[in-house]
């Protein structure tokens, strides 16, 4: 299990008349992390800068990046990536836009300005907590179809289902759990059943 945000969220915050606009994104890989940043400096590109801080874990992977476009060194992509840490969060990116509006803010005040940013555009995306998912196919008989998918159903959630001479399910369950789902079908088909692991 792990903690991601909801959906896109954004929010806006002023610090001695610089306009700072935070902005959250679930992503599932670095390719999706590179399309957001990509795409809010794109969209800010008047901007003054657009900081950027991704995590992502999948499986064995770990990819963990920053950026101050520009900004002192470590007072802005350093902060907003110590929020996802601190919030126990992967499998997002934000970008922080800064609209410079004349004061500067020194190393301090920019580190709370970005953070500030960060936390609010969170916020707005919400956290919620993800189950991580194994896939599976099942193959089963007609007649053990209905008991197989309210097994299934105790599990995870079935993906989808194909009818020729046998059923096939394809279906994602709650990592760790696979084990005792295929127990479980194996003792309700009699052995009838065969399953195998989708993509590894």
């Amino acid at each position: 299990m792990y903690r991601t945000v909801r959906s896109d969220g954004v929010a806006q915050k002023e610090f001695k008349n610089s306009v700072f606009i935070g902005h959250a994104a679930p992503i599932k890989n670095e390719a999706d992390a590179k399309a957001f940043v990509l795409g809010v400096k794109e969209r800010y590109s008047d901007a003054n800068h657009n900081v950027s801080a991704y995590l992502i874990k999948n499986c064995s992977t770990l990819v963990a990046k920053y950026d101050d476009d520009g900004e002192p060194a470590g007072s802005s992509g350093k902060p907003v990536f110590k929020v996802l840490e601190l919030k126990e969060l992967s499998n997002v990116a934000v970008v922080v836009t800064r609209y410079f509006g004349g004061v500067k803010l020194g190393f301090g005040g920019l580190s709370r300005a970005y953070r500030e940013a960060a936390v609010a555009a969170i916020e707005e995306a919400g956290i919620i907590e993800v189950h991580e998912m194994t896939a599976l196919k099942l193959n089963v008989t007609y007649s053990d179809i209905q008991p197989v998918k309210k097994l299934v159903e105790e599990y995870g959630h079935l993906l989808d289902e194909n009818y020729t001479d046998i059923v096939e399910l394809s279906v994602e369950v709650r990592k760790g759990t696979e084990d005792d789902l295929i127990s479980k079908v194996t003792d309700l088909t009699r052995n009838r059943a065969t399953v195998a692991y989708i993509n590894g």
